[in-house]
């Protein structure tokens, strides 16, 4: 059988070289208020998990594209708290006064977080992170200052957890029936999930879902990685560490203009963009009959399989629709997963799948499978939504800005101190 794909990379290919072609140009899109969603899948044991997140000394695409957003925008960062998320997936604006009293009254707070550059990195990601080739984006408006802010969850069993909960992960308990005993057909009560909303321009959103501001890479891969620890992990015969969840890691960046001065930011909310990108590492596809589960396990895979076929469902009706000009409903609410990315279907950004092949002979029928579904979903085109209008200021306020108050600087210094 031929399949053919946009780009095919060989076993010995480099993170950054995979980078370079597929993340980066969706990191570009970000910092230009896009939206972008980049799935990995395969078979268990394919080495999704590998490609989003790296080896030690190799970081993957998680951290080189946290790196090329902090490199980007490093310099035109706001202050904390001056970008203040809502809890219906919009954005405010705050003056530097009012962020700078929220951050006091935060540090009065019983635990003080120390600053990121004085915490000592846990060794166990330190070095994914020391991305060396310094990659940003072309375009950075210079006029614009910026927040980043980074949130974590995972769908299992199709229900949804924020992995940033502080709340202790509560062991799943089992049901009890009138008679005081546990139920004994080992129907367990899943701890709280949470709800997808739509927010006012039609995204979907997960309600109550913990979103941490971060202003360096080293703090977004920190909190990722706390993230990860709770990840649902378990043996399968094919996969010693197979993630029985498909988790999502969602980097929002929010950007306003400056003021005509090119001093402060512009306290209009209607002039904040607020753009998304979405890396979602999805469980692994599996036949029951070679991992052998039973129990919780199979019930894991069939949901697994299930969200899949779901994603596969959507895909190929949103193809017939274009191809035959029919107008037939896509099932998104089949499935959490596609519920979540619905409104990346209807247009709302770029859309990007990396699909990892394992070579063993064993996982044949299944490759072939992944491989069918993979080259179908190239075949979708998505409309583009339009570009939103501009701000009416002109350009290189913030340059200028810095030059009258250096200039200013000079001056009083000649004169001997402020008059």
């Amino acid at each position: 059988t031929q399949y053919s794909f946009k780009e095919v990379f060989g076993t010995l290919v480099e993170q950054k070289e995979l980078f370079d072609v597929v993340a980066k140009p969706l990191v570009e899109d970000l910092i230009r208020g896009k939206n972008g969603l980049l799935f990995t899948y395969g078979v268990t044991g394919s080495g999704k998990t590998h490609t989003m997140t790296g080896s030690p000394g190799n970081g993957g695409l998680l951290p080189r594209c946290l790196a090329m957003i902090f490199n980007s925008i490093g310099p035109f960062q706001a202050k904390r708290f001056v970008f203040k998320l809502d809890d219906k997936n919009g954005v405010d604006v705050q003056s530097e006064v009012e962020a700078l009293l929220e951050r006091q009254r935060r540090e009065a707070l019983p635990i003080p977080k120390t600053p990121s550059g004085k915490r000592q990195l846990d060794p166990e990601f330190a070095d994914m992170i020391d991305v060396q080739d310094g990659c940003r984006a072309e375009e950075v408006d210079e006029d614009n200052v910026y927040g980043v802010f980074v949130s974590y969850i995972e769908i299992y069993n199709n229900y949804i957890y924020d992995l940033l909960e502080e709340a202790p992960l509560d062991s799943i308990k089992p049901k009890w029936n009138s008679c005081n005993t546990p139920v004994r057909n080992g129907d367990f009560v899943p701890p709280q999930s949470k709800i997808l909303r739509e927010d006012l321009n039609h995204n979907m959103y997960v309600t109550g879902c913990t979103e941490v501001e971060v202003k360096s890479t080293e703090e977004a891969f920190e909190v990722f990685w706390r993230g990860q620890k709770k990840r649902r992990i378990a043996n399968t015969q094919l996969n010693r560490e197979s993630s029985r969840s498909h988790s999502v890691f969602i980097i929002k960046l929010a950007q306003a203009p400056l003021d005509a001065d090119g001093d402060n930011v512009l306290q209009e909310k209607e002039q904040i963009t607020l753009s998304q990108l979405s890396l979602v590492d999805l469980a692994g596809s599996e036949r029951t009959n070679r991992t052998k589960a039973e129990g919780n396990r199979l019930r894991e895979a069939g949901n697994i399989n299930q969200s899949l076929m779901t994603l596969r469902t959507c895909i190929e009706v949103l193809r017939e629709n274009q191809l035959y000009g029919t107008n037939k409903m896509v099932p998104y609410r089949d499935s959490k997963l596609t519920h979540l990315f619905k409104n990346y279907f209807d247009g709302e950004g770029k859309v990007r799948m990396i699909v990892c092949v394992n070579p063993k002979a064993e996982d044949y029928e299944e490759s072939l499978q992944v491989m069918r579904f993979a080259e179908v979903t190239q075949e979708v085109e998505v409309a583009r939504p339009v570009d939103r209008p501009l701000c009416g200021l002109t350009p290189g306020r913030r340059l200028r800005n810095q030059a009258f108050q250096e200039e200013l600087a000079r001056k009083l210094e000649l004169r001997g101190g402020p008059v």
